[in-house]
């Protein structure tokens, strides 16, 4: 069956943009296929793949990055492509995408940050999460970034997994983090660092934070720093009684481990790491960097819906702190040609079968992940959602709606030629991943990563 949904031997031809979770588990629902046989061509702009498998997952999480083996093993199989080093939305447009290709699945993720909307924002010392996780994880945009950690407290915004990521990165001791693959930068800056203090603020209360309780609970157990929970915040109003009441096991463990920590007597470690809720920042203060953080207090109310959301009180609180790391949430960003959301952040779709302006689906254009639901959920989460979207387009392809394109697999590469474009393959990555394990060997780390453009592509061309 070919991609018009009639007879012919010829495999149908998908482009899949971007390479994280979403990208590869697409490719893998696609390659999967029978009826139509598919082929496909993986493109992402950095010449490394795998999303924040590699740049977003702390070093000191190294199991979280072992489902990158799957991804190995779904680039090994026949008709897949990686065309890295290769920018959708620069030199290579989505109208050349949907004439070269009989379907695109876009699966590039959440690429910025969500921003707080307040004076003082971008002081000096104010910074987006996404920025520091990127630079200790080697993401080669984010090396020149220089973090000053010589101040005595730091302030994270948010009650998320990244923000206790941030937080509890900070707080490493050189045992903790010299064994990881964060950058050598990174850990000599951490553990020169003069924080004393990580205070981590939420607007609302510990039933609504969307951390894990895993991580969580891995705050206490680290060697250099106390675990600090005044009993007070943890005291619930009846919006978030009721809502722990009808709460899953996962928030219940979270109260459980929040109580158990609210019982301990700090140990007299280096470091604390506070754990605040019902603040929100109005003001990042400051004369030429950052000095404060002004505070609300909020309550909790329930609306009519039952949903608890945060209101601010005539209470405020000034928060001495010389760094403020803003995580309230990654942001998708639009492509050039392809209908965008600016509201949530997505590419607008049903399913995942991507739709115009007027609602209506776009044939062959699809998208999978954070730029199709938002940066919600975790690593596995991307598999039901990519599989959901495969089974639209394997849909489409069989009953004759997809564009039915004669591009050869050549095209692309022949285009991506002509206008000076030096794509790394498969080939490339895995020359990269070689070097870089040999790299760590010495020093019985996993990986140290080559953290610019230029060791990159040098790299893989050897």
């Amino acid at each position: 069956m070919n991609a018009g949904g009639g007879t012919s031997e010829r495999p149908l031809r998908a482009a899949v943009v971007g390479s994280g979770p979403a990208g590869f588990y697409a490719a893998a629902a696609l390659l999967a296929s029978e009826d139509p046989r598919v082929e496909v061509d993986m493109i992402e702009r950095l010449p490394t793949p795998w999303g924040l498998v590699r740049l977003g997952v702390a070093p000191d999480h190294p199991n979280l990055k072992a489902v990158s083996r799957a991804y190995e093993r779904i680039a090994k199989q026949p008709g897949f492509r990686f065309l890295g080093n290769v920018q959708v939305g620069d030199v290579l447009q989505h109208a050349d995408l949907v004439r070269l290709y009989d379907a695109v699945v876009y699966a590039f993720g959440a690429e910025t940050d969500r921003r707080l909307g307040i004076p003082g924002e971008d002081l000096p010392g104010s910074w987006a999460a996404t920025e520091f996780v990127a630079w200790y994880n080697a993401h080669p945009d984010f090396q020149h970034l220089s973090f000053d950690l010589s101040g005595e407290r730091a302030l994270v915004i948010g009650n998320g997994n990244v923000a206790l990521d941030v937080a509890r990165m900070l707080a490493l001791t050189r045992e903790e983090i010299a064994p990881t693959d964060a950058t050598d930068a990174a850990i000599e800056a951490i553990c020169g660092s003069g924080l004393r203090e990580i205070v981590v603020a939420g607007r609302r209360g510990p039933v609504q934070a969307s951390w894990t309780a895993p991580e969580l609970q891995e705050m206490g157990e680290l060697a250099g720093a106390d675990i600090i929970v005044d009993p007070a915040e943890l005291e619930l109003e009846p919006a978030s009684e009721a809502e722990l009441a009808q709460a899953g096991p996962i928030v219940r463990r979270n109260i459980e481990v929040l109580r158990e920590f609210a019982t301990r007597e700090p140990a007299g470690k280096p470091r604390r790491i506070v754990l605040r809720f019902r603040m929100s920042p109005v003001a990042i203060l400051g004369e030429g960097r950052v000095e404060a953080v002004e505070l609300v207090r909020n309550e909790l109310v329930a609306d009519e819906r039952g949903r608890v959301r945060a209101e601010p009180t005539e209470a405020r609180e000034v928060i001495p702190c010389s760094l403020v790391f803003r995580s309230i949430g990654y942001r998708g960003v639009g492509l050039p040609g392809v209908p965008f959301d600016a509201e949530t952040g997505t590419i607008p779709n049903r399913g995942g079968r991507a739709h115009d302006g007027d609602g209506e689906a776009i044939p062959g254009v699809y998208c999978a992940g954070w730029i199709k639901r938002g940066p919600t959920g975790v690593i596995g989460t991307n598999k039901k959602d990519a599989t959901e979207t495969v089974e639209l387009l394997l849909e489409d392809a069989r009953a004759g709606r997809l564009p039915n394109t004669s591009a050869p697999p050549e095209s692309v590469l022949a285009l991506l030629e002509e206008r000076g474009v030096e794509v790394v393959a498969y080939g490339g990555w895995e020359a990269i991943d070689a070097l870089e394990r040999t790299r760590g060997e010495p020093h019985e780390r996993p990986r140290i990563k080559l953290c610019s453009w230029d060791e990159l592509l040098s790299a893989a061309r050897g």
